[in-house]
Parts: C-alpha cells; structure tokens; sequence
C-alpha cells in the first residue's frame, strides 16, 4: 500500500491513555484541543494530544468530525455523573447476585445508547443476568470488559511507595515488561512488600534505570566469587554498581573497599593464560519473558 499526506492529529480518549492517529481533513488542531470523533465504536469526544499536521500515512484513518462545541461537553459531564450512579447499582447488583468479581468504574458513549463496565475477577464469571438488568435500568446496550490487575490500578489510580502519583495512571501509556532480574540488576531486597506495587505487580519503575545497571555493572565480579586485590586475596560481599566499589571479606582481617581496578578475578592455577569460562549464576535464570510476579516460594 503506497504512502500519502494527511493532515493528521494525535488523539487521546484518556488523560493517560494510547495516542491514537486520526484523519483531521481540514481543521487545524492544535493540542489540548476537544474534538469529536468518529471510530469504530461510534462517535466519541477526544481530546488533541498532538497538534494536527501533514504526515505520511499508508492507509485510510478514522475522522476527526469536528471541534467539541458547549453541548458536547456538557452531555460529556452528564455521562460522567451517570456513570457514577451506574457504577454503585452495578456493584449493588453484582453482590445481591454473589458474583466474583470488582466493578471500578463505568462509561457512558458520547453517541448515547451504549455503556461500558469495568471488572477485575480471579475466575470466569457469568454475568449474562447482571448485562440484562443494568440494560433494562438504564435503557442502553452494556458491554462488561474485563482488566488485569495493572489495567486495574491505571484506571483507579493511587499513590506509590514513593509518595507520588502511579506512574500508569499519570504518563505510560502502555506496560513494559518487567522481570525479578531488574530488581537483582539494582541489587533490591526481593522483598514482595518493597519491590511490588499496587497492583502486586513488579513496579513499573524498575524498567527505568534497568540499562543504566546493565551497562554500569559490565567488568565488575559478582557477588560470592574469589578475586585477588592488593591486600589478598578474598571473597566478593557486595557491590554498589553506581558508586563502581567493591567490598572484598577476608578470612584473617576485616573487609574492605576497593575500586574495580584494584580486583581481579582468581584464576585457578594452570589456567592463567586459558581463557576464562563463563560461569553462570543461577540466581539469574529467572526467565525474562515469563510471568512478572515475584516468585512466591
């Protein structure tokens, strides 16, 4: 499919949602802009998260219909306080009937005749009585959505370990993955308590500084192997990766501090001019692209 220009624009349905491209024909938008739009599921209001400009697109792309004037802001304002009401008879509704699962939050379209539920749940669930009932109250066509836990905690919000807002529900627009490796990498207590979120997830947070770890950590030896230093030889204890310090244990006098050049790893006697073998950790083989929990052993 070849390319062609469009003036296009970045549209978000969400404050901390994905941008979306959309075809805005002749309007010119500029960010922070409503605007009123048309996708698949209907007619919705947006907001402009980057300003309309011409750009290469290689297909058709949904439209930009037009600026949001004070009437579809204000029917945006009264679905919201629908929603509300909504929610607390879903969630009415839901434990009369002992369903498993947490209702959070509810939508209401702009184009009218259409609702969404949002559910977290540990198992299947049969809510086909509970769709009916909410239809028939509120006189509209519900969709029932169910979200993961970290969905879950981006849609609500919250307040970290660090004092701050999450960083899901505030600026990432999507989860990168995260494994127990990073927290190793920061050489983190692998507590549950301190390295999880409020999710039980792994923190988002962990991915940030990962690389810097990463490549900070290349050269230096790992914890518990022998290496020779200027005061003997001894046993790595631990290192701080940043500050590039290695505190070396002896058998016969107190620990010390040394730099990475004053450490040299102990090679085994007829090997010096061997090349040495890799060793693997097995504290490393925790698998990257497995599941983010922490382990519960």
């Amino acid at each position: 499919m070849t390319e062609h220009q469009a003036n296009i624009a970045g549209v978000k349905f969400h404050p901390t949602g994905r941008t979306f491209e959309f075809d805005a024909g002749a309007l010119t938008l500029r960010k922070g802009d409503r605007v009123v739009i048309q996708d698949e599921g209907g007619i919705e209001v947006a907001t402009v998260a980057v300003a309309s400009a011409p750009r290469p697109v290689a297909g058709p792309l949904a439209r930009v219909l037009r600026l949001a004037d004070e009437r579809d802001l204000a029917k945006v304002e009264a679905n919201r306080e629908r929603a509300v009401g909504a929610l607390a008879h879903a969630r009415e509704l839901a434990r009369a009937k002992q369903l498993p699962l947490k209702l959070f939050r509810a939508e209401f379209h702009h184009g009218g005749g259409r609702a969404t539920f949002y559910f977290a749940s540990e198992t299947r669930v049969d809510f086909r009585e509970l769709v009916r009932e909410l239809g028939a109250q509120h006189h509209v066509r519900v969709d029932m959505r169910q979200v993961g836990v970290r969905d879950e905690a981006k849609m609500v919000g919250g307040i970290g370990s660090c004092g701050r807002e999450l960083c899901c529900s505030t600026f990432l627009p999507r989860f990168a993955p995260v494994s127990i490796k990073m927290a190793k990498h920061q050489n983190l207590v692998l507590n549950p308590t301190k390295v999880s979120g409020q999710c039980g997830r792994l923190k988002c947070c962990l991915v940030y500084e990962d690389a810097t770890y990463v490549e900070a950590a290349k050269g230096l030896p790992k914890v518990g192997k022998r290496v020779t230093t200027p005061d003997g030889v001894g046993r790595v204890g631990d290192i701080d990766v940043l500050q590039g310090r290695i505190r070396v244990y002896f058998e016969d006098q107190p620990p010390k501090v040394f730099a990475p050049g004053d450490v040299r790893p102990l090679v085994p006697p007829g090997q010096e001019t061997a090349a040495p073998a890799a060793e693997a950790d097995p504290a490393d083989n925790d698998g990257d692209s497995g599941p983010t929990d922490l382990p519960q052993n």
